[in-house]
This record gives C-alpha cells, sequence and structure tokens, in this order.
C-alpha cells in the first residue's frame, strides 16, 4: 500500500512540473543586470514579435548582479537562458570558451537594426576584444557601454586631485572614499596610474596594461591599495552612489552610468557631485547580448536583440537606467543634444562632422577622454591571483563601517540565541510545574 502510496505521489509530481515548466518553444528565458532595461519593453517586445513571426512568445526575465555568477549558472550549470548580458572581459572568456553561438541578421521582412544602428566606434572596438579567432561582433552586439573614473564632490574635492589616482593619497580623505567592489574594474585602470612612465615613454601602450596580470603588477596595485587603507570606506557594489549623494562619502571610484545618476540626483537637494577619468588612463567598458551555448530559443534571442537596438528603444532604456547606449545616429543625437553643456568632440561615436555637439561629457567624453581609455581584457588563468589580491586587500582595509556591522551582526545572533534560551528554559519549567501539579 506505501509502495502505491509513493508511486502515485511521484506520478502526481510529474504530472504537475509538466503542466507548469514553460512550453521552450514559445519561451524567451533572459538573463539580465539587475534595474538594466524598461521593463515596459518585455511584453511590447512579446507583441512586437508576434506581429513580425505570427509567433507567441512569453519572457521569463531573471537578474544577475555580478558577471562571474551567470558566467557559473551556464559554464558549469548548463543553463538554457537564451539571451544574456555579459561584460567585455567575460564575453571573451566566453568565446574563448566556446560558451556562445554566433547571431544570425535575417529577419526575413523585419528590417534589420543591429548593423545599421550600431555606432562605428563601438564595433571598431569590438575588434579589441580577444575572440580566439571568432570575430567578436559575429557572437555579441554591444547593448551599453561608458567609462570609469571618480565621482567626487566638489564642495570638499577639486578636479586637479581627482585628474590622478595619487589624489587617493591625501589624508583628507580618511574614510571618505568608495571603490566600486570589482576587481577587474578597479585593477586594470590603476595600473594605468602605477605604470605611466613607462606608457609615457612609449614602452607600452594601453592595450599591453589591459592584459598585464603578472605577479609585478598584482603586487603594485596590491602594496597602492593598502597604502590607502585609512581613507578607504568600504567596497561598495551599488551603493557608493547613494552614500555620494548623502555626503556620508566625497569620492567613490565607479562607472559613468552610476555617476550620472548620482550627479542628477544630488543636484535636486543640492550637493555638488562631478565626475573625472584620470589623466594616466582608464577603462571603457561594454555590456553586450549574447545567445548562449546551450540556448533553446535561438530565433526569438536574435529578435530580441534586434528589437533592442531601434533607437527609439534604445532611447527609452537609457532613460530608464542612465547608462549609455550603443546605438547612434540622429534620432539618438537629438535626444541626447543639451545645451547647457559646453561643445565637446564626439565624431568618434556620431560620425564626421560632430566634433563640436553639446551633449552630457559623462555620458559621452571628449575624444581626447576616450584617447586614454581602452577595454579591459579577460586575465584568463591569472584571474584567481587577481581574486585573491582582492581578498587580501578588502581583509586587511576593512573600514570602521564593516566592523560595525559585524559587530553590530554578531550582537543580534547573540541576542537571538539568549532569547531562544530563555524560551526553551520558561518552556521546561512550565511542563515541571505541570508535572508536579499533576503528581499531587
Amino acid at each position: 500500500m506505501k509502495r502505491i502510496l509513493l508511486l502515485s505521489a511521484c506520478l502526481l509530481m510529474s504530472c504537475t512540473f509538466a503542466f507548469s515548466a514553460p512550453d521552450r518553444e514559445h519561451t524567451l528565458k533572459v538573463y539580465n543586470w539587475a534595474d538594466y532595461i524598461d521593463e515596459d519593453l518585455i511584453p511590447e517586445f512579446e507583441a512586437w514579435y508576434k506581429e513580425q513571426t505570427g509567433e507567441e512568445v512569453k519572457i521569463i526575465y531573471q537578474l544577475f548582479d555580478i558577471n562571474e555568477v551567470m558566467l557559473s549558472k551556464i559554464e558549469k550549470g548548463h543553463e538554457d537562458y537564451d539571451v544574456v548580458c555579459p561584460s567585455d572581459y567575460i564575453i571573451e572568456r566566453m568565446l574563448r570558451d566556446d560558451l556562445i553561438l554566433p547571431i544570425g541578421r535575417d529577419f526575413g521582412d523585419t528590417p534589420n537594426y543591429i548593423d545599421g544602428n550600431l555606432s562605428p566606434f563601438i564595433t571598431e572596438s569590438f575588434k579589441d576584444i580577444d575572440g580566439s579567432g571568432k570575430n567578436a561582433s559575429d557572437y555579441a552586439v554591444a547593448y551599453m557601454w561608458g567609462t570609469a573614473g571618480f565621482l567626487y564632490n566638489t564642495k570638499y574635492v577639486t578636479r586637479e586631485e581627482m585628474m590622478s589616482w595619487g589624489g587617493l593619497a591625501n589624508p583628507k580623505y580618511e574614510g571618505r572614499i568608495f571603490i566600486k567592489n570589482a576587481v577587474r574594474d578597479v585593477y586594470s585602470p590603476l595600473l594605468t596610474y602605477l605604470r605611466n612612465d613607462e606608457l609615457k615613454a612609449g614602452k607600452i601602450t594601453l592595450d599591453d596594461i589591459m592584459r598585464d596580470s603578472s605577479d609585478e603588477s598584482i603586487a603594485k596595485v596590491e602594496t597602492f591599495l593598502k597604502s590607502i587603507s585609512k581613507n578607504i570606506a568600504g567596497w561598495e557594489e551599488d551603493f557608493g552612489k547613494e552614500q555620494m549623494t548623502k555626503e556620508k562619502a566625497w569620492i567613490n571610484f565607479t562607472w559613468s552610468g552610476d555617476a550620472s545618476w548620482a550627479i542628477e540626483e544630488a543636484a535636486a537637494i543640492g550637493v555638488p557631485l562631478d565626475y573625472e577619468v584620470p589623466q594616466e588612463g582608464s577603462q571603457i567598458w561594454f555590456d553586450g547580448w549574447v545567445i548562449p551555448k546551450y540556448a533553446v530559443n535561438k530565433k526569438a534571442a536574435e529578435y530580441f536583440i534586434n528589437f533592442m537596438c531601434k533607437p527609439e528603444n534604445a532611447i527609452r532604456n537609457m532613460d530608464e537606467i542612465g547608462y549609455v547606449s550603443a546605438i547612434y545616429g540622429d534620432t539618438v543625437l537629438d535626444y541626447m543634444t543639451d545645451g547647457n553643456f559646453p561643445p565637446i568632440n564626439v565624431s568618434y561615436f556620431f560620425g564626421e562632422g560632430h566634433d563640436s555637439v553639446c551633449v552630457n561629457p559623462v555620458f559621452y567624453p571628449d575624444q581626447s577622454v576616450i584617447d586614454r581609455c581602452h577595454i579591459m581584457h579577460d586575465s584568463g588563468e591569472r584571474t584567481q591571483l587577481l581574486l585573491e589580491m582582492w581578498g587580501r586587500v578588502k581583509g586587511d582595509n576593512a573600514s570602521s563601517i564593516t566592523y560595525i556591522i559585524v559587530f553590530a551582526a554578531i550582537i543580534v545572533i547573540i541576542t537571538m540565541a539568549v532569547i531562544s534560551i530563555v524560551r526553551k528554559n520558561r518552556k521546561r519549567n512550565k511542563i515541571k510545574s505541570k508535572k508536579r501539579k499533576t503528581a499531587r
């Protein structure tokens, strides 16, 4: 009888799973960064896809916050995501390990919005991605891009001080600096400062620096970060921009998109923030759409990527998330032009004749800034050494805030344990009391 009941239960569970499992032929699984899309576009894509193909599709939209977590799910877990949005160096790794599929451009009667709308600057930059013999542009389509630099409070910090990494060593910034908790985004730009003499002498190039993960360079970065440990208030993944708007910190090494959001938010409450890319150099970063090796609905994935490259959708995404799209053209330029900013040279992005355009320089840096930036590269087997260095630096540089949080957590755990013990003792005493009354 028990065996029959067990078999019946298993059968019922199997049926339940079968009914709840998605119909993958008409499902598109998208894996993206948090707060990185205008979510109203999701149902709009479903309707647009039906119009273009005559087929139904339903999006399952999931979020990640660390490149490596996303990669592990695909590499080790063989997750069947149809579209994901990794950063440039992860695209390199996925190309090297054959983890992504080529993206087709044949959409029948539907226009190809990908090739016609991507900025030539993006296309040229993608040539620097090490595709291990493959053309990265065949396997990835850029989504958003930007730079890494210093967001700073002009009330306490001067622009001149933020023109160099060396400015972070000033003792007046003790406990006032937040740094992005992303080893690659900090390591390579910092190396442009630590190897700047060689760079100026022409002995090495920016590309050489972005590929450098030697023991010597790792040690240099570790030494510098430890030397400014008193100034570092914490390592942040997403809260640094809010700390800056609240003036809890004065400097934040961060991405241009976060800086743009913080500057706008802070201005509304009278906090003066600005953004600067250090003179020694920094990185240009890209996040791009790819189709993983284990994708099931490749057709819908290609249409989704194509849909995101429509200029009007690019503008909506930029409005929603505060980052800059890889899409260019008159529609985008007209929307992004703002007479409140002085004219700068953005011909590298929008093409010839755009060397004096009024746009936000945090969004579209002047050509002179772009000239001192370069994309990062994957460190391959050396990545583990970078992570170990990062762990040592963060461990040694744990701020007072970190200790307060840890101490508070310990107090909470102890308190909960004491409460639990007290409750158990009271319960035991009640039981003993009842037994004594019963015995009487």
